[in-house]
């Protein structure tokens, strides 16, 4: 078992519902320090809003959240602040604004949170473009000028304006062709690496969840079902679980996966 300072996300009998709708009942959930996590689930179960719950954006009906050792419920506005700016949000569309080009739409956190000059927050927009790998004349560009592909590392770049601890991603492949996936992905991993971030990301990529997940957290019956390693998703016997990891799509995203042999 993890030591309660590697758990970097706690959840504990949290139930989301809007009006009569009941998403998640008593659901559990750990979140190691160093992993990249993959939330999946079929659809309906909750996947996103339990991103946007743990970020703050959905208020839970009943349950804790605890992120860094903290419960969120209990936090000052202040303090709720300056935690936050420990995290990162990659939203599924990118969630620029529009009005804002690349450069701007990065310095919005330092805005928020630092008390940076103008000249250091664009040497620090300029350096969060480079590290996601988007060309130098990129940060003059605003959103509706770059693909969708480059619209994400925008936004990936926004989430690590602040050089946080921790990044959520929401559907971070989605949309993309499986080259920019792919590439996607191992920018991620590299990140990751490099900066020791913890991921949680929600994702019904297998190709992903294949080759850059350490651990995956299934969503199932308005609760997480089973959490482990892909192996242990293999071996799973429960329904969805198995038709998910097995079928045609799976195998195919198995047979992609570079062998230890190959890398």
């Amino acid at each position: 078992m993890p030591a309660d300072d590697d758990i970097i996300i706690r959840v504990r009998g949290l139930t989301t519902q809007f009006g009569d709708q009941v998403i998640h009942q008593d659901l559990d959930l750990d979140v190691r320090r160093g992993e990249i996590l993959g939330i999946v689930g079929g659809s309906g179960t909750g996947k996103s809003v339990l991103l946007r719950t743990i970020i703050g954006l959905n208020r839970p009906r009943a349950g804790s959240i605890e992120v860094f050792g903290e419960n969120l419920a209990e936090l000052s506005p202040e303090q709720r602040l300056g935690l936050e700016s420990r995290w990162g949000v990659l939203f599924q569309d990118g969630a620029l604004f529009s009005s804002l080009t690349v450069a701007q739409n990065i310095e919005v956190p330092m805005k928020e949170h630092l008390g940076l000059p103008a000249e250091l927050r664009d040497e620090i927009a300029a350096l969060k473009i480079a590290m996601v790998g988007l060309p130098p004349e990129a940060g003059a560009k605003y959103p509706s000028e770059l693909s969708g592909g480059m619209r994400k590392r925008a936004g990936l770049a926004r989430s690590l304006a602040l050089d946080p601890d921790l990044i959520f991603l929401d559907e971070p492949t989605a949309g993309l062709d499986p080259i920019g996936a792919a590439n996607f992905d191992q920018l991620i991993r590299r990140l990751q690496t490099s900066l020791g971030l913890t991921v949680f990301m929600v994702t019904h990529d297998l190709d992903s969840l294949h080759a850059i997940c350490d651990r995956i957290a299934v969503l199932a019956e308005k609760r997480v079902m089973v959490t482990g390693p892909m192996e242990e998703m293999l071996r799973h016997d429960h329904p969805w679980i198995r038709e998910y990891f097995h079928g045609p799509r799976a195998r195919a995203a198995l047979a992609a996966t570079p062998s230890p042999t190959d890398a």
